[in-house]
């Protein structure tokens, strides 16, 4: 019996850097592909900008708000995933969209995804582990910034985190995406704040947990090479559709109703 939650056949996509609520409309919009036909895509990707993103359900109203950001010189976006806010800009960002049936384990996809990004993190040299149930509990959506507190299953350096990842299930499909750091920019957070926010302890950057620095491409090799370890990959060659898709999920991500709804 095959208990393994991830597809046997991948498709491969790189994408160029883009502002931030159109890389959540690329993510969101890959989801529904994954719901309609079955295909698992692994998407490596990154930011025009240095952009602060907040999870799908996250309070922040108080805490941040747009003048506040544009004064900091960030953009902003709310992620169709759960989650704290981030600060994006010096990073590899991944995203996983796949078929996940609604009586399926979230947890075993989220922990079969993050073994892959650990075996690539690994194989750049880096100490890196996962932090097991026992010694991390589960943190509020509405609480302290991504990078401060590890919970269960996520990589870290010791004890440092390394990748902050979010997921989204939604009528037997899944997403999961993340920002692994090459350097640490988290700090910026405290600046865009429209009110007192304490700074997050420092992170597990791969510009220092590295022998060698890795570039983006480095790190993208790194993943897809780890995927390919252990399923048939192939590149993702983009349909039609679903450029109409991408764009109807940014005309609805951009609204200011969607980004500040709470």
């Amino acid at each position: 019996m095959n208990l393994d939650p991830l597809p046997h056949h991948w498709y491969l996509l790189r994408s160029e850097a883009a502002n931030g609520v159109h890389n959540m409309a690329v993510d969101a919009a890959l989801l529904a592909y994954a719901r309609s036909t079955s295909a698992g895509v692994w998407r490596c990707y990154a930011w025009e900008r240095p952009t602060v993103s907040f999870g799908r359900h996250e309070a922040v109203r108080g805490r941040f708000d747009q003048d506040s950001i544009v004064a900091a010189g960030l953009d902003v976006a709310r992620r169709p995933t759960g989650g704290r806010a981030l600060l994006h800009s010096r990073e590899v960002t991944y995203s996983v969209t796949l078929p996940l049936a609604d009586n399926a384990s979230w947890r075993q996809a989220y922990a079969a995804i993050n073994r892959i990004l650990l075996d690539a993190l690994i194989s750049l040299g880096v100490d890196a582990m996962l932090v097991p149930a026992s010694v991390a509990a589960p943190t509020r959506p509405d609480g302290p910034l991504c990078f401060d507190v590890p919970t269960p299953g996520e990589i870290v350096v010791h004890g440092a985190k390394l990748v902050g990842s979010a997921v989204w299930r939604a009528r037997g499909a899944y997403l999961q995406h993340g920002s692994i750091l090459l350097h640490d920019d988290q700090a910026m957070l405290v600046g865009a704040a429209h009110a007192p926010i304490v700074a997050p302890p420092p992170a597990a950057a791969l510009a220092a947990c590295c022998p060698v620095a890795p570039t983006w491409l480095a790190v993208a090799d790194a993943l897809e090479s780890a995927l390919a370890s252990r399923y048939a990959v192939q590149p993702f060659v983009t349909p039609t559709l679903l450029a109409s898709s991408i764009d109807a999920h940014e005309r609805d991500l951009t609204r200011p109703e969607w980004i500040w709804r709470r």
